[in-house]
């Protein structure tokens, strides 16, 4: 049986909560502080690169280049060496430089807190934008990387077969409060990594099993 709206947001409203005191502190793990470009920087620097590798990197870079001007007055060269072990340097060295220049003459140095301007900026896709909505702005936002599509699929909440990150992002958006989004996200990072495993998911120790799709297919098989 297909389950109603009203039912997928009550099991979407627990789940939240058992992720909230299995995870009741979690946070990006982008060590960007309290600065929204820094955040905007290391996130396209995150791209198929990990998080620790760029929390790593970005001491340097930011050293170096320590405000949005800065870094749009850089060569490409100086930008390019100090963030080469991120992988994909030079497009993130060109994105990164000229959204900060975007930054500085279109909006006072400031990142804008829109989705329709945070898109227009270079390297920003819907994932940046809500992670700097929601962390950033509380707005809101559902960043659907690799963990939200697997996980939210198990759970039952959209096709687990589909892994289309818009589509998780409009489904969980209507079924997470807009004030727990961005920390649902981020439980579900170190959720995916510690117990929804992509190869080897820990099912029997999950805190979630009553309420998963998945294991409830399998005790009824």
């Amino acid at each position: 049986m297909k389950e109603s709206k009203q039912a997928a947001r009550r099991r979407a409203a627990e789940i939240t909560k058992l992720l909230r005191q299995w995870y009741p502190d979690a946070a990006c793990s982008l060590n960007a502080g309290e600065d929204p470009w820094r955040l905007l920087v290391m996130a396209r620097l995150s791209a198929q690169c990990t998080d620790e590798r760029v929390n790593i990197v970005s001491e340097d870079l930011f050293a170096a280049l320590p405000t949005p001007q800065a870094m749009a007055d850089a060569p490409l060269e100086q930008i390019e060496g100090l963030i080469k072990s991120c992988g994909l340097y030079r497009g993130k060295a060109k994105s990164i430089r000229d959204a900060s220049r975007i930054l500085c003459e279109e909006y006072g140095g400031q990142v804008p807190d829109t989705m329709e301007e945070l898109l227009s900026l270079p390297g920003v896709g819907r994932k940046i934008a809500n992670l700097i909505l929601g962390d950033v702005y509380g707005k809101g936002g559902i960043v659907a990387d690799t963990h939200c599509m697997r996980i939210c699929g198990r759970l039952g909440f959209y096709p687990a077969d589909r892994k289309n990150p818009l589509l998780t992002e409009k489904i969980m958006s209507e079924l997470v409060e807009t004030g727990e989004q961005s920390a649902f996200c981020h439980r579900l990072v170190l959720f995916g990594r510690d117990v929804c495993t992509a190869r080897s998911p820990k099912c029997g120790d999950c805190p979630l099993r009553q309420l998963c799709k998945s294991t409830s297919d399998q005790t009824e098989t």
